[in-house]
């Protein structure tokens, strides 16, 4: 029995990049011999990308289109994707084709081998270095600080069989690190190592501060040692305190006539300040995600839906 593949396509400002992306699968598709759909996310594009996806889920039934009200983020794109999806498998993909479609085909081979996840690799990136470094880096202090292992560069690209695909669109967490979530399940689970290229149209949507808030979920969301640390310095603090005051001591017995200033306490305040400020941060970066969590709202809010049965439209 042929099995279904279900391609799931988060889009945001890819208006150019979608005809292509579309074709490409299709291609890769038809090469593999399997059934197959594809889902696209407008996850509240402001350009063209509705109108492009119109055009192409009425020359194609395979072809289906998500519409959000708004934009809810990539995670939540592929969540809504999944929620929808019938395949017996789901392939993540960005809508700006840095993720190539010709890759499936070595995901399909590891998948029919019994591996249930399979993911993309990223063994270089087409951009300056100093950004292909700092990836690499964060990737890599976010496995030694993360509480479970993720592969090290490692992105959405991936295929994930169907029972995994329901473990995880079912999780309550609203502020999702698919990746992350993806490792938590375990399942049998393999990397493949591809080119990531550069963006074919128009400039990515990434800057220095998203690329740091999208640090600061990972791991506030897979790791306690933001908080572990504040008990470390603490420590460290009482110790030096203990040290400083047997300093004092034996300065004050052996040069009793030594004039005394205000620079060390200015000094230790500081200290013990920015140690405190630290620690607040940690903190509340913990209680902003709980926070948002009880509030419990929906993870992303459908405006319509293209190509879709009835029955898959009260989802």
């Amino acid at each position: 029995m042929t099995r279904k593949i279900s391609a799931i396509i988060a889009c945001y400002k890819d208006e150019q990049a979608i005809p292509f992306m579309a074709e490409r699968l299709g291609q890769t598709f038809g090469k593999i011999g399997c059934d197959y759909e594809i889902l696209f996310v407008n996850d509240g594009s402001p350009d063209d990308t509705q109108a492009v996806l119109e055009k192409l889920c009425a020359t194609d039934r395979r072809i289906k289109a998500i519409t959000h009200s708004r934009n809810f983020g990539s995670q939540s794109a592929f969540t809504s994707g999944m929620r929808r999806a019938t395949g017996d498998a789901c392939v993540l993909l960005d809508g700006d084709l840095q993720d190539p479609p010709e890759v499936i085909e070595e995901f399909h081979k590891k998948w029919l081998e019994g591996f249930d996840v399979v993911y993309g690799v990223r063994v270089k990136r087409e951009m300056p270095l100093l950004w292909e470094l700092a990836y690499k880096g964060f990737y890599r202090l976010f496995q030694r600080l993360a509480y479970i292992r993720v592969p090290v560069d490692a992105g959405d690209f991936s295929l994930i069989d169907r029972k995994v695909c329901d473990i995880l669109k079912e999780l309550p967490e609203r502020d999702r690190f698919l990746r992350g979530l993806r490792a938590w399940t375990g399942f049998r689970q393999i990397g493949v190592p591809y080119v990531r290229p550069e963006r074919m149209f128009g400039r990515s949507t990434n800057n220095l501060l998203s690329n740091f808030r999208w640090a600061k979920k990972a791991i506030f969301s897979f790791s306690y040692v933001p908080l572990e640390t504040i008990s470390l310095m603490a420590l460290s603090v009482a110790l030096l305190s203990v040290l400083a005051i047997l300093f004092q001591i034996v300065d004050r017995v052996l040069n009793p006539d030594l004039p005394r200033g205000v620079s060390t306490i200015i000094v230790v305040s500081l200290f013990l300040g920015s140690i405190q400020l630290f620690s607040l941060a940690f903190i509340a970066e913990y209680i902003g995600k709980i926070f948002e969590e009880v509030k419990a709202r929906p993870h992303y809010v459908v405006a319509k839906l293209l190509n879709f049965d009835k029955e898959d439209s009260q989802l």
